[in-house]
């Protein structure tokens, strides 16, 4: 029998709808119609305007024969066109698939091919990708983008965008989920070894982070925002869908370049972006009359490695007002942050960086964010000593990788999702990362954190980049060693930063050898460490560029 509450109390249409980034767009198009929504150069385009290009955008894609699950690929920058497929795609019941603008042709093919594209969005910058897949693909549809003018891509099957646009009707009508579990993104790990794996967002997960987003920051209505932050890179942490809601203002950035990025704030009066630590070490670090005429306060939000104490300093000094989060692909982004304390005020500028650069607390909308033991599966106690690995379950994580069961098993086991992080808490309840588990370093028995001995090193103004990582040692086991590039016109020499390391930590921490060279990194800013581990594996450091202390 039927509870009470359950008695003629079903689900319908008027009581129950599924949740969909798509409404957000709709919303505001209605009660903002006028206001500006995306500006890119010359370009100044409202909210009335970006629903009825993206319902022609969806409107198309259905008569090209796009049906309700099919993939639909980007290969976009910071556009326009990319932010309108954000909307457009989901509105035709399609998947969207943001590729990495950074990779080779054989990396774009094998993820064409494993998502199953039906059609490929690109832009004409890219034109040599556009050949080759269209040469191993051909019945994919090709629709070329020309934001900049790259010449002819020489492809007579290719569909132009604005075409494609014109020829949409205005009054499609979008195409609901069937479920707020369909999926509404495809987005692929940049991992360093492997291939990589394709992560599967949901509409109800896309739409709870939007709104987190949205929360977590106090983000006021009509904010304006800086794309910094790729928006291949988990549909840009969901932003896309957050500046929709928030009736706020797409600022493009082709490609991120610091006096474009200062300029573009000053004069659009940016109030928030994101971004990875190079982006802000590169903002904070800029020369002085880039922002001579900086007058407001900007928030932002950095992602990747903990950022440095000194870092987080540089940028409130220059009004930039930092907050960390920390995420993975697999829970879209950020799913975590720092939130501040109003306790936190009377500490020294020193202890205030120290506490804000930890990785702090659940995100608003996300269920839970844990350190467990990984084999008890128990909550570490809160001493900030005991370390254990970040675990995450809630309604904004992923379905899981596609085609790939046994993966998605393996991450999900015991109902959380295994972050692969190892991190202590607090005593106040806030996270810590200590290190990935795989770079963990112990010497002589004892752990070292290879973050923080690259937090000491980010202490000296020189030091730009750093990583740290275990090497074999006969009389400790392992023993770490760090690479270092040095900021532009700057010098700073092995025994320096050795000197400096001993202020921070303690002995048996110290890097045994430092090198220094460019540091090679995953398309999304992350060190590759692995690169730098089968760099140890030369005959001598020496011989790859690198200069022993």
């Amino acid at each position: 029998m039927q509870h009470m509450y359950e008695r003629g109390l079903s689900r319908r249409d008027a009581n129950y709808a599924a949740m969909t980034p798509i409404d957000l767009l709709a919303r505001t198009a209605d009660v903002y119609p006028d206001r500006l929504a995306i500006v890119h150069g010359l370009l100044r385009q409202t909210w009335g305007e970006t629903y009825i290009r993206c319902r022609r955008l969806a409107d198309s894609l259905v008569r090209l024969g796009v049906n309700r699950g099919d993939t639909v690929a980007l290969l976009l920058p910071n556009i326009p066109a990319m932010i309108e497929a954000h909307f457009g795609i989901p509105m035709a019941g399609a998947v969207l698939n943001t590729l990495n603008t950074r990779l080779d042709v054989e990396s774009i093919a094998f993820m064409l091919r494993h998502g199953e594209a039906k059609v490929l969005i690109i832009d004409t910058e890219y034109a040599t990708i556009a050949k080759a897949v269209s040469e191993e693909f051909p019945e994919l549809t090709i629709v070329t983008v020309a934001d900049i003018d790259k010449g002819d891509l020489n492809l007579p099957a290719a569909v132009d965008y604005e075409t494609l646009i014109a020829e949409g009707s205005p009054t499609f009508v979008p195409i609901p989920p069937e479920d707020e579990w369909n999926a509404i993104a495809l987005n692929y790990t940049s991992g360093t070894t492997g291939e990589p794996k394709g992560v599967v967002y949901h509409h109800r997960g896309a739409y709870l982070n939007a709104v987190s987003n949205v929360l977590a920051w106090d983000m006021p209505r009509h904010s304006v925002y800086l794309w910094s932050l790729p928006l291949f890179h988990c549909n840009g942490w969901c932003f896309a869908w957050t500046l929709a809601e928030r009736a706020g203002v797409n600022v493009c950035l082709r490609k991120f370049d610091v006096e474009a990025a200062f300029r573009l704030i000053i004069e659009e009066q940016v109030t928030h972006y994101c971004g990875a630590p190079i982006v802000q070490s590169a903002l904070a670090y800029a020369p002085e009359e880039l922002r001579t005429d900086l007058s407001h306060t900007i928030s932002t939000m950095s992602g990747g490695a903990p950022p440095a104490q000194t870092l987080i300093a540089k940028l409130n000094s220059i009004g930039i007002q930092n907050t960390h989060v920390y995420g993975l692909t697999e829970v879209y982004g950020p799913a975590s942050i720092c939130a501040s304390q109003e306790s936190w005020k009377g500490e020294e500028a020193g202890r205030i960086a120290e506490l804000n650069a930890r990785q702090g607390v659940r995100y608003p909308l996300q269920s839970s964010v844990s350190v467990l033991d990984p084999h008890t599966m128990t909550p570490v106690p809160r001493d900030g000593k005991t370390m254990g690995e970040i675990m995450i379950r809630g309604n904004i994580c992923m379905k899981g990788y596609l085609k790939s069961p046994e993966a998605t098993d393996a991450v999900f086991q015991g109902g959380w999702f295994h972050s692969g992080d190892l991190a202590v808490v607090d005593p106040d309840g806030y996270i810590k990362i200590r290190d990935r588990s795989k770079d963990i370093i112990i010497s002589g028995g004892e752990n070292i954190s290879s973050i923080e001995v690259e937090d000491a090193l980010y202490r000296h103004d020189a030091v730009a980049m750093a990583a740290v990582i275990a090497v074999p040692d006969e009389k400790w086991g392992e023993v770490p060693c760090a690479f270092v590039e040095v900021r532009d016109g700057m010098y700073v020499s092995a025994e320096d930063l050795i000197t400096h390391c001993r202020q921070y930590l303690a002995g048996f921490k110290i890097p045994k050898a430092i090198y220094f060279q460019r540091l090679p990194q995953t398309s999304t800013g992350k060190i590759k460490k692995q690169e730098l581990r089968m760099l140890y594996g030369a005959s001598s450091l020496e011989d790859a560029g690198g200069f022993a202390c």
